[in-house]
């Protein structure tokens, strides 16, 4: 934060989500020494974590937003939302979907068919997340997402399924999945 910004307000309070949070505001301050025309708001959030630690996020935001205490906690889930979009859009190439790798590039259409294919696959991929409730506690029994897509990638190489339901109802089931062996013939 620029030091010669006139701090507004500071505050403190308990979110929605039941945590305890610092909130620092500074209202049009300017971007940086190169732009001084520019002026933007300024949203510093401090957690407590542990007893000697915190967590800080601090946030850049546009004076028409019109930042003040009412709005400092709906701002500040706004910017979390957006990092998590970020987040998970860049964690794709660690998932698997790394496309520069891919056969074809450079054939004709091949590669925007795989570009394709992968925008569809995390498509699929979070519109589980947001509403399957089998892919759900799967994941929470699995504990990580790389563990749950190797459970995932072990049912397909071991069985064939007839649907992503049958294959989630056996990674939940305690008993032996109830799934044909894909190498008996």
């Amino acid at each position: 934060m620029n030091h010669n910004a006139r701090l507004t307000e500071e505050f403190e309070a308990v979110g929605s989500d039941g945590v305890y949070r610092r909130y620092r505001l500074a209202r049009n301050v300017p971007l940086n020494e190169s732009n001084p025309d520019v002026l933007v708001d300024f949203l510093d959030v401090w957690e407590p974590r542990f007893p000697n630690s915190q967590r800080r996020f601090t946030y850049i935001l546009d004076p028409r937003l019109g930042l003040c205490r009412e709005r400092a906690e709906r701002l500040m889930w706004g910017g979390r939302s957006r990092w998590k979009i970020e987040n998970q859009t860049f964690n794709t190439l660690n998932q698997g979907y790394h496309f520069e790798h891919n056969y074809g590039h450079g054939h004709q259409h091949l590669s925007v068919v795989l570009a394709m294919l992968m925008m569809l696959a995390f498509l699929v991929d979070q519109s589980q997340q947001l509403c399957c409730p089998l892919f759900a506690a799967a994941w929470e029994k699995c504990i990580s997402k790389r563990a749950l897509w190797e459970s995932l990638r072990e049912i397909f190489h071991r069985f064939q399924v007839p649907s992503m339901q049958a294959i989630y109802e056996a990674m939940l089931s305690p008993a032996k999945p109830s799934l044909t062996n894909a190498w008996e013939p």
